[in-house]
């Protein structure tokens, strides 16, 4: 059988594989997808950041009517769930984002090719689809396969009492108390959509705090309101077994000196990271080379050992962030035709979409005294805004951290509202290597939140004029 030749190659259609594929086709290379879902978007469009969005600003609509409306002068005489219709909705905007996808497959050229792919040889690949098996060849594969959640030992799924983030995207019903193992990303957002409609939320931190990558001021205010909002938490708390009794799951856990607890529910979310999928790939037969965490090991240029075999994002070292992924896809793109590129990591933000929210760039306090740098700080709380007042959304910080000397912007760390947009004048500044003082001079908008970033950066030379 003769194989099918391509320029590039890319395993796996979520955020990293379908842009660097657009990418590739753009730079004029005859390129091909290889994705073995009915739908093109890997997690992200499909079971991760754009269904949990449309879940987490549905329940934000549900809450603002049941706690908020009547104090901005807006009576109601009773609010009601109607579940399956959000999630309609939910399924509805995915729906729109993955033929988005094959649309700009369509036009840019770009082959889909439906199967499981696995190594045969370094420049080719066989992949088992419905239709039968195929055989691509290609100068250069992409390996952008993505990860998945980290199953516990003591908390084994089963895809009803304990679940994935996948299936807290779709349960049928507001569960009357759910636990989430882990105090990240995931398990915050998730467990602010459940909590909103309704469920009693417990969060099962093995960190004495949550967000625990993140800086310190940022975990403690998250702390704070969430447990206004609701949320009960308990942290420096290990997982050590878990019990499935007709409807109901026990957790067990412990502190840290010992002492043994537990608390029953009827869901168990485990939200405790994820890790590369590589399975099936045979990375072995052609030596494709790994580290402990399972991450596929690459140059500064995404070159794995094997010659014409790259790799991007999840499978990667690095954050795991669908933007994370997609700058690599294109910037990989652009290396094989022969044009400079690179993912500056410093620079990639991380944003928690709950309410408020969390933006964050850059380094933290904690991190900056590890590494022994004498910096300025400046923080300033969304209360002294203006903006914030109005809507009445006023929890929250922004927090700017500069060097001592140069007053260049190291980080940038926001709770509050619409931090996942704010953040990105603070990730344009650190790229160009600017200065608290550059954003303190630049004039913002009035009212604006913004203007909370632009105290925060004066702040960082005892000059605030709002604050």
């Amino acid at each position: 059988m003769s194989a099918d030749r391509f320029d590039v190659v890319i395993v796996g259609g979520g955020p990293g594989g379908y842009i660097g594929a657009i990418r590739a086709a753009q730079l004029g290379f005859k390129t091909a997808c290889i994705e073995k879902s009915d739908t093109l978007g890997g997690t992200c469009v499909n079971v991760g950041c754009i269904p949990s969005k449309a879940l987490l600003y549905s329940t934000e609509l549900f809450a603002m009517a049941e706690h908020k409306f009547s104090k901005h002068g807006i009576k109601l005489s009773g609010v009601e769930l109607d579940l399956p219709t959000m999630m309609k909705r939910k399924e509805s905007v995915v729906r729109q984002n993955t033929n988005g996808v094959s649309f700009l497959f369509k036009k840019n050229k770009i082959e889909w090719i439906k199967g499981e792919a696995s190594f045969s040889g370094p420049k080719e690949l066989k992949v088992k689809g419905a239709d039968g098996e195929r055989t691509v060849t290609a100068d250069h594969i992409v390996i952008a396969t993505g990860s998945e959640p980290v199953q516990l030992p003591p908390l084994p799924f089963d895809g009803k009492h304990v679940i994935s983030s996948t299936e807290a995207l779709a349960l049928e019903k507001v569960p009357e108390h759910l636990v989430v193992v882990g105090g990240g990303v995931i398990g915050l957002e998730l467990g602010s959509v459940w909590k909103r409609l309704g469920a009693k939320v417990t969060v099962i931190e093995f960190m004495p705090d949550i967000l625990a990558t993140m800086d310190k001021d940022v975990g403690k205010e998250m702390k704070k309101i969430l447990s206004k909002q609701g949320f009960d938490f308990k942290l420096g708390a290990k997982v050590t077994g878990s019990k499935v009794k007709g409807k109901k799951v026990t957790v067990e856990f412990e502190d840290k000196d010992g002492n043994k607890d537990s608390v029953e529910c009827d869901v168990v979310l485990a939200a405790v990271g994820r890790r590369p999928y590589t399975a099936g790939l045979g990375l072995d037969k052609v030596g494709v080379e790994t580290d402990k965490a399972g991450r596929i090991k690459i140059d500064n240029r995404f070159r794995t050992n094997v010659e014409g075999v790259y790799a991007i994002g999840d499978v990667v070292e690095g954050p795991m962030l669908a933007h994370k992924a997609e700058e690599e896809g294109v910037v990989l793109a652009e290396l094989l035709a022969g044009q400079a590129g690179h993912v500056n990591h410093e620079t990639i933000p991380g944003i928690v979409y709950t309410w408020p929210e969390v933006g964050a760039v850059g380094i933290s306090e904690q991190q900056a005294k590890e590494r022994g740098l004498n910096v300025k700080i400046g923080k300033v709380p969304f209360m002294a805004n203006g903006r914030a007042r109005a809507s009445d959304d006023v929890d929250g910080f922004v927090k700017v951290i500069a060097d001592a000397k140069t007053d260049r912007v190291l980080g940038v760390h926001i709770v509050g509202p619409q931090a996942s947009e704010l953040i990105s004048e603070c990730v344009t500044v650190m790229e160009f290597a600017g200065s608290s003082e550059d954003i303190g001079r630049i004039v913002h908008g009035h009212p604006t939140l913004s203007e909370t970033v632009k105290e925060a950066a004066l702040a960082v030379d005892k000059r605030t004029l709002n604050f």
